[in-house]
């Protein structure tokens, strides 16, 4: 097989690396290095896989696989600072961002057909969602800041690519569809995807106008759209903000679509992804009869594939629910599970983002804050746009006293995900953020925002009961208590405690000292 990019031609067959028909000396790991990262190209490869891959599963030390990298780039041209092929994603491993295509020994790469009688591209795995995020239309005319137009797909695909349950078409054959030639019919049969994620980049006077949306090329129907409207000269200082927008919205409407498609089939083709994104939607409504559900629908999962690592890390999420309500009166025995859910996943992925939540969150099922902190960060390294990781990671400092960086952290998880379905939970979080730094006020402001918000859980009632109550509004105080007794009569101050071990003994006292003033 030959690979072709630039100058460069990767001929596995001969084992050569070779610029303008000229063979370069590199070292057989070099070269296996160059040669697994250019195959998948469509994706992060882990460090782990450069280890199991290159050296055998051996123990290497990070120096080596720096060493192996530097000298790889320096093959192609390439440096650490530029990037320019070899990217290195922080704390996760690397990616060919070159346009690579695939060539016989003597042929030339061969032009783009754009026809609707075009060979379709090989099946890909259909078990998860694939999208295909294509260069931005521009409008008007062109001008040096247009690049803009391919700058911020490029940066959507990469982050897109974090994400561990997307199948996300490679930039050198979505970025063939450019201009005119973006013909929804075309872009499915050529690239075999489930999604399209299209946009146009528009200048108009001192306003640049940014529009995105996301197709589902089944029917053709328009799954989310967004507007951006930015000042001529602060594009790229807000283009980060853009792209986690953008892949917030995909997270949360990519699996809302899947789970209605997967409601039109009948039950018995439903595959193991189909299933478990009709678990997710009775995840998030914390009752013990969807949480029975959800625990169902994805055991179900793992039997059709015992290799899906989400739907052991959503077992975990079930289990976790378990405990920490005490749905079933064993909550050591959900605790193990969703333990041991949390670590199969993990078996499977070790970079899956919410596997790492899953496994942060069990240590909180034994107060261990320190213990979780760690997985919860994992999670938002392996994904900047995870909001639940960031919710997470609020909710661990602010136990931990952290009020300042727990709010930092549920703004962001507030900005990225706007419909949330634990958005009340973030909105109680920001309020127990506010009372372990003694900001009373704010604290009852966001509480009662919290405790009013859709699919409120009565834990979020009595979070308002404590901040009425540190605010000597006991009327408020009592009618909220009120209000969570009667919807979880055995729900206790203790119970309040262990569901929030708040590490500071002062805090404690005043949760404690508070609920039993206002009756409960």
């Amino acid at each position: 097989m030959i690979y072709r990019f630039g100058d460069f031609e990767l001929d596995t067959a001969m084992i050569e690396l070779r610029r303008q028909g000229v063979a370069i000396a590199i070292e057989r790991q070099v070269f296996a290095t160059i040669c697994l990262l250019v195959e998948n190209r469509d994706r992060v490869v882990s460090k782990e896989e450069l280890v199991q891959r290159i050296w055998d599963g051996r123990s290497i030390s990070d120096s080596a696989i720096s060493s192996r990298i530097k000298s790889a780039r320096k093959a192609l041209g390439d440096n650490g600072r530029v990037q320019g092929l070899i990217r290195t994603v922080h704390r996760v491993g690397f990616r060919f961002t070159g346009d690579a295509v695939t060539v016989g020994a003597n042929a030339q790469p061969a032009a783009v057909t754009l026809h609707a009688d075009a060979p379709q591209s090989p099946a890909i795995d259909t078990a998860r969602p694939s999208i295909a995020v294509l260069p931005f239309r521009l409008i008007g005319a062109s001008d040096p800041r247009t690049a803009i137009a391919d700058a911020l797909p490029q940066d959507l695909i990469t982050e897109l690519a974090r994400l561990r349950w997307l199948f996300v078409i490679a930039r050198g054959s979505s970025f063939r569809f450019r201009g005119d030639n973006q013909d929804l019919a075309q872009v499915q049969a050529q690239l075999n995807v489930r999604y399209c994620l299209c946009g146009s980049v528009e200048f108009a006077g001192e306003t640049t106008i940014i529009s995105a949306e996301l197709c589902d090329l089944a029917d053709r129907g328009i799954v989310w759209s967004d507007r951006f409207r930015i000042r001529l000269g602060a594009v790229h200082e807000i283009r980060e903000e853009i792209v986690r927008t953008i892949i917030s919205a995909l997270e949360l409407r990519i699996p809302l679509n899947e789970a209605q498609r997967a409601r039109l089939k009948s039950p018995d083709d439903l595959n193991a992804w189909s299933v478990y994104h009709l678990g997710l939607q009775h995840m998030y409504r914390f009752t013990k009869a969807d949480n029975a559900i959800v625990t169902g629908l994805f055991e179900r999962a793992v039997l059709l594939d015992p290799k899906f690592a989400r739907a052991y890390a959503g077992l975990s999420f079930t289990h976790f629910q378990d405990a920490f309500l005490d749905y079933g009166g064993d909550v050591s025995g959900a605790t193990r599970r969703a333990e041991r859910y949390a670590a199969q996943c993990l078996e499977l992925d070790p970079i899956e983002p919410f596997g790492n939540l899953t496994m942060g969150r069990t240590f909180l099922l034994h107060g261990d804050l320190e213990g979780s902190l760690p997985w919860l960060e994992r999670a938002t390294e392996l994904n900047p746009s995870y909001a639940q990781a960031k919710y997470s990671r609020a909710w661990t400092k602010a136990l931990l006293g952290q009020g300042a960086s727990s709010q930092t952290d549920i703004d962001a998880a507030l900005a990225l995900s706007p419909l949330d379905p634990l958005r009340y939970a973030m909105l109680r979080m920001r309020a127990i953020s506010h009372i372990v730094s003694d900001e009373i006020e704010d604290a009852v402001s966001w509480a009662d925002s919290a405790a009013r918000t859709p699919g409120a859980h009565c834990l979020t009632e009595l979070t308002a009961a404590i901040a009425h109550g540190l605010n000597d509004n006991d009327v408020e105080a009592r009618m909220w208590a009120a209000s969570a007794r009667v919807r979880a009569p055995k729900l206790t101050r203790e119970g309040f405690l262990q569901a929030f071990p708040f590490r500071e003994q002062r805090t404690r006292r005043l949760v404690t000292d508070t609920l039993e003033r206002v009756g409960f």
